[in-house]
């Protein structure tokens, strides 16, 4: 929502600055569908050119993301770590056979099913379930855990900010590709050299028109863009190391209730629940599952 916000406010303030100054649109509106296709079409073509489908794929998602913010809200962090409280406590209480069939059948389990929205991530799920079960095959030592889950943390984090790589290199080579269309604008005129100077004006107004909206698109379009999902990234990017502390505070001996606090310690400021109403949301879970 703010990024469209900030696009109207862009295009209010420049164009509008424009206008008042005294400028006249016709030039650039005459110019403006083949500059596009120039400039944006050649941009488009490169970004496919360089990179893979599974990027180009995640690229429009990432814009669909930067629309609708952020994945994870406060509510989620707290039900992650009611999530975590119940099968650590299972595993204190019940020992590691009992919580096998929750990680193997996240999809029928009782306690995955009591937070929807996180059993729908299977990202979150298997990150979960793949620890858990190597804890249950006896790999309990929590430096290793620490060290292994970090590796694993940092594979995703560098597969998500593909896309960004991808948008932030379209953002810096559009400037280049608007004075490439400049250029062939020049080159047109100079064919038209002959004509009266009010037409080699407009001519060359629509040629300076391609250098205008490279730089346009680049600085206050897409790099905009690529900025807000980067910082989306970052920010969704708190999400799974909680599950990291709270398993290896588990692994270094302390009580389910201890090792959510430590999870909770790591929250994001402006998601953190409190220690109440973290307190309240694990006693309001049901007794056993």
């Amino acid at each position: 929502m703010f990024f469209f916000v900030g696009l109207i406010i862009v295009f209010a303030m420049v164009f509008g600055g424009f206008i008042l100054a005294g400028g006249k649109f016709g030039i650039i509106l005459k110019a403006l569908p083949f500059e596009l296709m120039m400039i944006f079409g050649g941009a488009v073509g490169a970004f496919v050119s360089g990179n893979s489908g599974g990027v180009m794929g995640s690229a429009l998602k990432g814009i669909g993301q930067v629309i609708k913010g952020p994945t994870w809200s406060a509510d989620d962090y707290k039900d992650l770590l009611c999530l975590m409280f119940l099968l650590i406590k299972t595993i204190r209480t019940k020992g590691v056979v009992a919580v096998e069939a929750h990680i193997e059948n996240p999809e029928e389990s009782k306690i995955f099913q009591q937070f929807p929205k996180i059993a729908g991530d299977h990202h979150v799920v298997d990150f979960i379930c793949d620890y858990i079960r190597m804890m249950t095959m006896n790999f309990e030592d929590a430096g290793q855990m620490k060290e292994a889950m970090n590796a694993d943390l940092t594979k995703h984090h560098n597969e998500e900010h593909e896309i960004y790589h991808a948008l932030h290199t379209m953002a810096e080579g559009l400037p280049a590709i608007g004075i490439v269309a400049a250029v062939l604008g020049i080159v047109k005129t100079m064919g038209a050299i002959a004509e009266p100077v009010e037409v080699l004006g407009g001519m060359i107004g629509g040629a300076l028109v391609g250098t205008f909206l490279g730089i346009f698109l680049s600085y206050l379009v897409i790099s905009p863009l690529a900025e807000r999902f980067n910082q989306i990234l970052f920010e969704d990017g708190h999400f799974m190391p909680i599950i990291k502390y709270v398993l290896v505070a588990h692994l270094q001996g302390n009580a389910p209730q201890i090792a959510v606090e430590i999870g909770r310690r790591n929250v994001p400021s402006h998601n953190m629940p409190t220690f109440a109403e973290l307190e309240e949301a694990i006693a309001e879970l049901p007794p056993d599952v």
